[in-house]
C-alpha cells in the first residue's frame, strides 16, 4: 500500500471516529437520574448539597490562592457546582459545562498568578473542580453506555495532559513549585467512572433480571392455563361425545318407528347418523392429541383404576365424600333445593370443584373440618365448599397452580362465577354458581363409548 493509500485509511478511520465521538458526546438529550430503591430521592438532595459545597469552595480559591476577581471566581466555580446538579437531568451538557468550566479557570489562573507567588494553588485543577468533575463522570456513567463513558474520560484525561504539558513548566519557573493535581486527577476520574460503569452494569442486570422473571411468571401462567384448558377439554370430550352417539342412533332408530317411512326421511337421517359417526372420529382424533401433548396423567376419574370410565357426576359426590374422609378429612355434607337431573357438563365442572376444593382442604389446611353444601336453584347449582382454621402450618406444597384456575375455567366456560377467599376466622370458602336453563332437560340415557378421558386427580 502506498504512502497515499495509508493517507487515505488513516483519515478514515479518524473521520469515523470523530463522527462517532459527535454522536456520543454532541447531544443535550435528557437523561434524568432514576430513584434508588429505598433511598428515594435522598442521593439528589445529597448531590444538590454538594454543588452547593463546590460553588462556595471554589469561589474561595478562585479568588484567595488564584488570585482572580471575585466575579470571575464566582462565575466560575458556580458553573462547576451547577454542572453536578444539572447531571442530574443532561449528564452529558453536565460534563461539557464541568470540563469547560475548569479549563477556562484554570487558563485564567495560569495568566493571572505568572509571575506571582503560586505556591499555595493546586495545578491544573481547583479541588472543588477534581470534585465536579469527578461527581459529573460518575453520575455520566451511570446513565450512558459504557463507550460514551470510557471516551468522556478520555478527553478529560487529554485536557489535563495537555494543560500541564503547555503550561506547567514555564509557569513552575515563573511562580515556583505547585502542587500537581494532575496525576491524582486522572487516577480518581478513572476510578468514578469504572464505579459508575460497574453500577450501571449491575442496575441492567438486575432489570434484565426482573423482566425475565416477570416473563417467567407470564408464561407459567399461560402455562398452567392452557393445561387446565386441556383437561377440561379432555374430560368434556366425553360429555359431548355422548350426546354425538345418542344423535347417531336416534337418527339410526327413527325410521324403524314409523310404518313405511318415506325415501327422504331415511336419507335425512341417514345423513344426520353419517355426520354424527364422523364428528366422534374427529373427536377422537382431538383427544389423541391432547392425549401425546400432556402424556402420563392419564388417570381414572374417581380414583378408579379404569381409565376408560365415565366422567363423574353429582351422583357420585357421596363417593368422592366417603373417600376424602378416609384420607384424614372430617367432611361433612348438605343438598337443599329439589333435586333433579341437570345437563352433563353442569354436573361434571360442580363434581370436579367440589373435588378439588376438598383436595386444597386436604393440602392446605391440616386438621380442619369442611363443608360442603350443593344448592338446586331454578335458575343453575350453587356449590360452596368451606373449610375451618387448620389445627396447624402446612407443609410446603409443588403444586404448579392448577386448582383455583382450574375451578375458574370450569365456572366461566358455562357462564357462571366462583368466588374463592380466606374467612374471618381463618378458614377458606369457594363459593361456585352453574347457571342452567329452567327449560332445560337432564342428559340422556348414557351410551356405552369406548372413549378414554383424563379427569383430575382425586385427592385421597
Amino acid at each position: 500500500m502506498t504512502e497515499t493509500g495509508i493517507q487515505r485509511v488513516f483519515g478514515g478511520r479518524v473521520l469515523r471516529w470523530l463522527r462517532v465521538l459527535r454522536a456520543d458526546l454532541w447531544t443535550a438529550r435528557a437523561d434524568p437520574l432514576p430513584a434508588f430503591g429505598r433511598l428515594r430521592r435522598v442521593p439528589h438532595g445529597v448531590l444538590c448539597i454538594a454543588a452547593f459545597g463546590i460553588t462556595l469552595g471554589g469561589t474561595a480559591q478562585l479568588t484567595d490562592n488564584g488570585r482572580l476577581g471575585f466575579s470571575y471566581g464566582f462565575l466560575i466555580a458556580l458553573a462547576q457546582g451547577g454542572a453536578v446538579a444539572l447531571a442530574l437531568w443532561r449528564p452529558i451538557p453536565a460534563w461539557w459545562l464541568s470540563t469547560t468550566a475548569s479549563v477556562v479557570g484554570a487558563v485564567m489562573v495560569h495568566f493571572s498568578l505568572t509571575g506571582g507567588d503560586a505556591h499555595d494553588f493546586t495545578w491544573p485543577w481547583t479541588a472543588a473542580g477534581i470534585l465536579s468533575q469527578l461527581l459529573v463522570l460518575l453520575l455520566l456513567a451511570l446513565r450512558v453506555r459504557t463507550r460514551v463513558s470510557v471516551e468522556a474520560l478520555a478527553l478529560t484525561v487529554l485536557v489535563i495532559l495537555v494543560l500541564q504539558a503547555v503550561w506547567e513548566a514555564p509557569h513552575q519557573q515563573s511562580a515556583g513549585p505547585q502542587q500537581s493535581t494532575g496525576p491524582p486527577a486522572i487516577a480518581l476520574s478513572a476510578v468514578a467512572v469504572l464505579f459508575g460503569i460497574a453500577l450501571r452494569s449491575r442496575r441492567e442486570a438486575r432489570a434484565e433480571v426482573g423482566r425475565l422473571t416477570t416473563l417467567t411468571a407470564e408464561e407459567r401462567a399461560r402455562r398452567t392455563l392452557l393445561e387446565e384448558r386441556n383437561r377440561i377439554a379432555r374430560e368434556l370430550h366425553d360429555v359431548v361425545a355422548h350426546h354425538m352417539s345418542v344423535i347417531s342412533i336416534q337418527a339410526q332408530v327413527a325410521p324403524h318407528l314409523v310404518e313405511n317411512p318415506p325415501d327422504e326421511l331415511r336419507e335425512n337421517l341417514e345423513g344426520i347418523r353419517n355426520n354424527a359417526l364422523e364428528a366422534l372420529t374427529e373427536l377422537r382424533r382431538v383427544l389423541g392429541v391432547l392425549r401425546s401433548e400432556d402424556p402420563g396423567t392419564d388417570t381414572p376419574a374417581d380414583g378408579g383404576d379404569d381409565p376408560h370410565s365415565p366422567q363423574p357426576t353429582l351422583d357420585r359426590l357421596d363417593a368422592l365424600v366417603e373417600n376424602t374422609r378416609a384420607a384424614g378429612l372430617t367432611v361433612t355434607t348438605r343438598t337443599t333445593g329439589e333435586r333433579r337431573p341437570l345437563p352433563s357438563g353442569v354436573e361434571l365442572s360442580a363434581y370436579r370443584i367440589v373435588q378439588e376444593a376438598l383436595s386444597n382442604v386436604l393440602r392446605h389446611a391440616p386438621g380442619a373440618r369442611a363443608s360442603v353444601e350443593v344448592a338446586y336453584v331454578p335458575y343453575g347449582l350453587r356449590v360452596e365448599v368451606v373449610n375451618s382454621r387448620p389445627l396447624h402450618e402446612a407443609p410446603s406444597s409443588p403444586g404448579a397452580g392448577h386448582g383455583l384456575l382450574g375451578m375458574r375455567e370450569r365456572a366461566a366456560m358455562l357462564g357462571g362465577d366462583l368466588s374463592a377467599h380466606p374467612r374471618s376466622n381463618g378458614g377458606y370458602q369457594v363459593s361456585a354458581f352453574l347457571p342452567v336453563d329452567p327449560r332445560a332437560d337432564g342428559p340422556d340415557l348414557p351410551v356405552a363409548l369406548d372413549l378414554a378421558t383424563d379427569p383430575k386427580d382425586h385427592p385421597a
